[in-house]
């Protein structure tokens, strides 16, 4: 087999401009981050939810936000491509969120946690995710619907919570297309 690699200008050529991609419908998902102590984790997490098509990212607490350059310098402008807002308060934004109808799933290993890959998804759904060692507040963790996890195959009990917003978001996006009949 002779298989050539893609270069960069092949690949951006293949891809939406900023202006294109607001037309591109966009999964019922969106993401929670609260108390995410790394700028750098952030932009990862911006980079993974443009592409599996979050419809926002909350920022919460003392997660930063745009505009940073270095929250740039990893994200690499998905920062502008996927909407996004920024509050103080977690609480607010999971139970404004609630009111709306919208399914609270934490991203946390708790006693009733269950695995990403045993779920039948409930759109819309906002997945939570928390400080990279502390993990979700108890508030936040008491008020979603329910609690999910990875699971674990080797010694280390979790993932960094950039990687993991990326493996949670891409099976929810799976999910979401399977059940609505759609090509992935």
């Amino acid at each position: 087999m002779n298989r050539s690699k893609r270069n960069n200008a092949e690949l951006k050529a293949s891809r939406p401009t900023l202006e294109e991609v607001k037309l591109i419908p966009r999964i019922p998902l969106s993401i929670l981050a609260e108390n995410i102590r790394s700028v750098h984790n952030v932009g990862a997490i911006f980079r993974s939810a443009d592409g599996f098509g979050a419809e926002k990212i909350f920022l919460t607490g003392y997660t930063a936000y745009p505009p940073r350059e270095d929250l740039h310098k990893t994200a690499l402008g998905a920062e502008k491509s996927v909407p996004w807002e920024y509050s103080s308060d977690p609480l607010e934004v999971a139970e404004r969120l609630k009111t709306r109808g919208v399914t609270l799933a934490a991203l946390e290993q708790t006693d009733d946690a269950l695995s990403i890959y045993r779920i039948s998804w409930q759109f819309p759904l906002c997945l939570i995710v928390g400080n990279e060692v502390t993990g979700i507040s108890d508030e936040l963790i008491n008020l979603a619907d329910l609690a999910v996890e990875i699971p674990m195959q080797g010694i280390k009990q979790s993932l960094n919570v950039s990687v993991a917003t990326g493996v949670a978001g891409y099976e929810i996006s799976r999910n979401y297309y399977q059940q609505k009949k759609l090509p992935f």
